[in-house]
């Protein structure tokens, strides 16, 4: 009878429940919790219409209003799908639509091409910067990534290779790279190493228990109440850290996560979460770099620079004959005489403007690994005053400070 009386309740409560009516293919639920319609998209936009009218009579346009223009055109930006209109992350088009304008318009003349290449980095930072200061995730420098490699090859198969300089083998090679690079990028971007919210809830450490562990003189406490996730780099590996009690003076509490987090692992304000052995947020995977996924990391950018200058390589050889790659990057009489050899001569410069830049990435890498530090580490290092750098900057020695 117990059971009885329990469950009618429960089918009652079901019963008054409201069936939502499926989705058409061209409806949505926007972001106020109500049904629309992707051909209202232009309705009802007070903000927008009031942005445009102070536009128009040349009046300032406040910040609140522009982020409740860019919200509403991001929430309403939809493709019609099954079960609903799904919503397109608007910083995914400019990408598309920006870089063959700006690369076609280079090509016209020489000085305009040294304006638009001088720009587009320039651009680039500043959104960067933009976007990392609000720590707002974008798919804008991974759209930008990927449309460029696909543009790119676009062009080497529509400009380069019709001259017939190119041999099959060397664009086998070349398409060979390109996808090993788009499989390293989907390594890359799958999880690199989140630390997932236990079952059991854990309970941050008190200040008791840190300062009994800091009266024992472990290294790893702190008597203000914080943990040191820092690893040294000249601990042995048998050490106190490695077994017993003790090693929970080298985690450390993480209150947005409501985890404990292990040595090294710190947590990312761009995606929110905690992740293993974090080296740094890369915006051009729009993920953490991080301990599962810091070698196809490594790996894809390796891949990318050798696919590059080959690329360059056989495109100079094209546009630019019986001259050195060196040379021809910087002396290419002729090559706005026509607009396809202009085109292929932009596109190598953008080219190298990216290849550098990411060489750079690769390089402190490198340099990072050799240390057994993370950019993570080496960032606060700064910071705290606790490391110097060396050589302009390549290197940043995290040990002499320390010691002296």
């Amino acid at each position: 009878m117990i059971q009885k009386g329990s469950m009618k309740p429960v089918k009652k409560n079901k019963a008054e429940e409201p069936e939502l009516e499926p989705l058409c293919c061209c409806e949505y639920i926007d972001r106020n919790g109500e049904k629309n319609h992707v051909a209202a998209c232009l309705c009802d936009c007070q903000d927008l219409d009031e942005g445009c009218d102070r536009w128009i009579t040349c009046k300032s346009v406040q910040p609140e209003t522009c982020e409740r223009i860019m919200d509403t055109i991001s929430d309403r930006l939809r493709i019609p799908w099954l079960r609903g209109a799904k919503k397109v992350n608007i910083s995914i088009l400019p990408p598309l639509f920006l870089l063959p304008v700006f690369l076609r318009v280079a090509s016209w003349h020489f000085l305009l091409g040294v304006v638009v290449l001088t720009s587009l980095p320039v651009l680039a930072l500043w959104y960067y910067y933009l976007t990392h200061r609000r720590k707002e995730q974008t798919l804008f420098f991974l759209s930008l990534g990927l449309f460029s490699l696909g543009y790119m090859y676009y062009v080497f198969l529509q400009e380069v290779v019709p001259k017939g300089r190119v041999r099959p083998t060397q664009l086998a090679l070349l398409t060979c790279g390109l996808f090993l690079i788009l499989l390293a990028l989907y390594r890359a971007k799958k999880n690199p190493g989140y630390l997932r919210k236990p079952a059991s809830n854990d309970k941050p450490p008190n200040g008791s228990h840190m300062e009994s562990l800091s009266r024992k003189g472990f290294p790893g406490a702190d008597p203000s109440g914080g943990l040191n996730n820092r690893t040294s780099k000249d601990e042995p590996k048998g050490s106190w850290a490695s077994s017993g009690s003790p090693a929970k003076a080298r985690e450390d509490w993480c209150a947005k996560c409501q985890l404990v987090r292990p040595a090294r692992a710190w947590h990312c304000r761009i995606c929110g979460i905690c992740v293993r052995r974090m080296d740094h947020h890369c915006v051009w995977i729009n993920s953490c770099v991080g301990e599962s996924n810091h070698q196809a990391f490594i790996l894809a950018l390796s891949i990318f620079l050798l696919t590059s200058v080959y690329g360059i390589t056989l495109t100079l050889d094209t546009i630019c004959r019986d001259r050195s790659v060196f040379t021809a990057l910087f002396y290419c009489p002729g090559v706005y005489a026509n607009y396809s050899s202009a085109l292929c001569f932009t596109c190598v410069w953008y080219s190298v403007i990216i290849t550098a830049g990411l060489a750079y990435i690769f390089l402190i890498q490198l340099i990072n690994i050799s240390y057994n530090v993370t950019e993570r580490e080496v960032q606060q290092a700064l910071r705290q005053k606790t490391g110097r750098r060396l050589l302009c900057g390549l290197i940043v020695d995290t040990v002499l400070l320390g010691e002296s």
